[in-house]
């Protein structure tokens, strides 16, 4: 039964798409799980339908409120390459976003694209470019919620197999019906595994 757990455990990456990311600064942490359905459900091709959970803890440093909590979230991703141009990743995702910002709740369900490209520099080491675009209108935020408003924009180099470092920008607005603010504005760095 172990030789078997260990057989498994090592040919999982041969035909896994999972991802954990965590990205840092000086004074935020943000971390990331993703599962790839596609390799649960026969019906469905992998590297096409994502579930997932992230937590962001943001700073004061990089926020307009002077006190907050760590912002958890649920995510479903459906994306694929597109026929034509195969370097190019569109993707349509939901989201869920919760976060308690100066003893005041925010949750929200917003809507979104996302889009990566897959630079053709003719290097052996693959190097991507990506951003996306959420949104959640008053009606799809709760609480004392207004809207909520995310973009970021990054770049990775697959350093090793299935190892990714990133850079990039994230801006993210949680406006309430009295007061517009941002609970993150800030550049990262951190590190994608896929498993």
């Amino acid at each position: 039964m172990l030789k078997l757990f260990i057989g498994l455990l090592f040919s999982l990456p041969l035909w896994a798409f999972h991802s954990a990311e965590v990205n840092i600064n000086e004074k935020d942490f943000e971390g990331a799980l993703m599962f790839d359905i596609g390799q649960f459900n026969e019906s469905l091709r992998p590297d096409t339908t994502f579930v997932g959970a992230s937590y962001i803890k943001g700073s004061e440093s990089h926020s307009d409120f002077s006190k907050t909590e760590g912002m958890i979230g649920a995510d479903f991703l459906l994306q694929q390459a597109i026929g034509a141009y195969p370097a190019l990743t569109v993707g349509m995702g939901v989201k869920y976003r919760y976060v308690k910002v100066e003893d005041t709740s925010f949750s929200a369900i917003p809507i979104g694209l996302e889009l990566k490209y897959a630079i053709p520099v003719g290097i052996r080491i693959p190097i991507h470019v990506g951003g996306m675009f959420y949104y959640s209108p008053e009606v799809l935020s709760f609480d004392k919620a207004k809207n909520y408003i995310e973009y970021r924009l990054y770049g990775d180099v697959e350093l090793i197999e299935r190892g990714h470092i990133v850079v990039g920008y994230r801006n993210i607005d949680t406006n309430f019906k009295y007061i517009d603010r941002t609970y993150n504005d800030s550049w990262f760095f951190g590190f994608r595994f896929q498993f």
